[in-house]
Parts: structure tokens; sequence; C-alpha cells
């Protein structure tokens, strides 16, 4: 059966690619940032994953306000990345695994979720960028992906409370999978920021490091909260930590805190990267 090593939730911010593109790791501006990857890149070497099932969200490339999937899952055997992230060059195709997409879409229709199923999906910096991040000398992605996508965009969004049942029942259909390959979430967005209004700019260091703190051992604490109040604790943007939500609650068991960081600012944002292990 197939067996989920852990987690890996990232800020996906579109500046990023230009940093990458740019070459500007070192920079005093973004080093805090990108020094907070070679603990991953260790960890992913000692796990050694095979896939990785990626949750994140569009930000209108693949989804458009006209049509807008409240859940949507990849079952192509390719995803091209038509958003250049601002800056990064237009990168490779990332390698899909539809038997895994099809068997995830059969388990969670079962479990009544609604899904928009895509057998052509476009993905944008949302998806790309953290791949990049997590395998920055890797031309192309070296592992299949299955992308899921959550709606933050246009309102009625799911609660914080319905992604975590998404990814309770995603992590069990993932260990239901009859192949002896070694799975990774990838849990994108966030934390904290504001892109537009009176707030523009905002963050709260405060909210967004208790939110990380509970997901290691009450990764159920952010549930209480409607989207409202996470937009008014986080920002209009920062409603995003529900992918994080998700990729948590996929996975089995106790967790432990491999590696965290989190740094400000970032093109206005709140950059968080925590990656969590599965106890055995």
């Amino acid at each position: 059966m197939a067996k989920i090593v852990g987690a890996i939730n990232t800020s996906h911010v579109p500046a990023i690619g230009r940093a990458i593109a740019g070459k500007l790791q070192d920079e005093p501006y973004w080093k805090p940032f990108f020094d907070g990857f070679p603990p991953v890149h260790a960890w992913l070497d000692k796990v050694k994953p095979d896939v990785a099932v990626v949750i994140y969200n569009d930000h209108g490339l693949n989804f458009f306000l006209d049509k807008m999937p409240t859940f949507a899952v990849g079952a192509a055997p390719e995803y091209h990345n038509a958003d250049e992230g601002w800056g990064i060059p237009t990168l490779p195709p990332v390698k899909g695994l539809p038997e895994l997409s099809w068997h995830v879409i059969n388990e969670l229709v079962a479990k009544e979720f609604d899904l928009t199923t895509c057998q052509e999906m476009l993905v944008d910096h949302a998806f790309s960028l953290p791949l990049k991040l997590l395998w920055p000398h890797a031309e192309q992605c070296p592992l299949p992906t299955v992308p899921v996508c959550i709606n933050t965009v246009q309102y009625p969004l799911p609660s914080a409370k319905r992604c975590f049942k998404l990814g309770q029942a995603l992590g069990e259909a993932i260990a239901s999978w009859d192949k002896d390959l070694r799975v990774v979430l990838i849990g994108t967005g966030g934390l904290s920021h504001q892109l537009d209004g009176e707030r523009a700019g905002f963050v709260n260091p405060a909210f967004d490091k208790a939110f990380m703190d509970s997901l290691i051992d009450d990764p159920e604490w952010v549930t209480q909260y409607s989207n409202e109040e996470i937009v008014e604790q986080t920002g209009t943007q920062g409603v995003e930590l529900l992918m994080w939500v998700a990729a948590r609650a996929a996975l089995p068991g106790k967790v432990s805190r491999v590696h965290s960081n989190y740094h400000i600012p970032i093109s206005n944002t709140a950059a968080g990267l925590l990656v969590m292990g599965c106890e055995d």
C-alpha cells in the first residue's frame, strides 16, 4: 500500500520566481527566505518520496470567476506551467500520475465530495514555484504529481473545517492506493497577507506562528474560525492557509516538526515554511 511520508507547507509568492530567475538568493532581502530550504532538501533526500500530491489555489489561470469549482483534482498525464511567476522562465511540464489521480477522485466522490475532474489542467505559480523551491537544481520536477485545487478566490469559499475533512479523506484515499510508493503532501499559499484595500501590506506574525505551531499537536485549532474571521486575522489573501490545513489533515497519526522557517516580508507577504514528518 502507498505510504505517506509527511507534508511540506510553503508560501508561493510570485516574486519568488523573479528572485530565482535573477539569482537573488543571497541578497539580504531574500537570503532569510531561501536559507530555510536546505534542511527541506536534506529531508527529501532522506525520505525519498515517489509522488507529490500538491494542494494549491488557482489564481485565474485554469479557472476564472465565471467557473470556479470549490475543489478540483487533476487527472492529466502532464501539467503545463502557463504562469511564469513574474520573472521565472516558463518551466517544463510536470508529469502527472493519472492512476493515483483517478483513485483519489473515486474515493473522494464516494465520501460525498463534489469535485471537478480535470483531464487537462494548466498550473500557475502556486503549483510550480514550490516545486522549484523543493527541487531547485532539477530542470523538471523529478516526481509525478497529483494537483488538488481549493477555491480561495471567489466566495463562497470552503471553510477550514471542510478543508480539514477534505484532507482527511485525501489521506485515507492515498493510504488505500494499492501501490508500494511513498507520497509527500505539499500545501502551498499564505501566510498572512493582503495585497489591496485599506489593509494592504497587513501581516499578523502572532497568528501565523500560532497557526504553524497548532499544526503539529492541535491541527483542528484553526477550524474554530470562520473564513471571515481568518481574513480578519490574516488579511484577504491569508485565507490561503486552507491549503496548509488540508495537507496537515491528510497525514496519518502523530507528526513531528522536521523544520520550520518564518520570514517577513517577502513582497508584502508573511512567508512560512513547515515540514512535518509522519511518525512510524
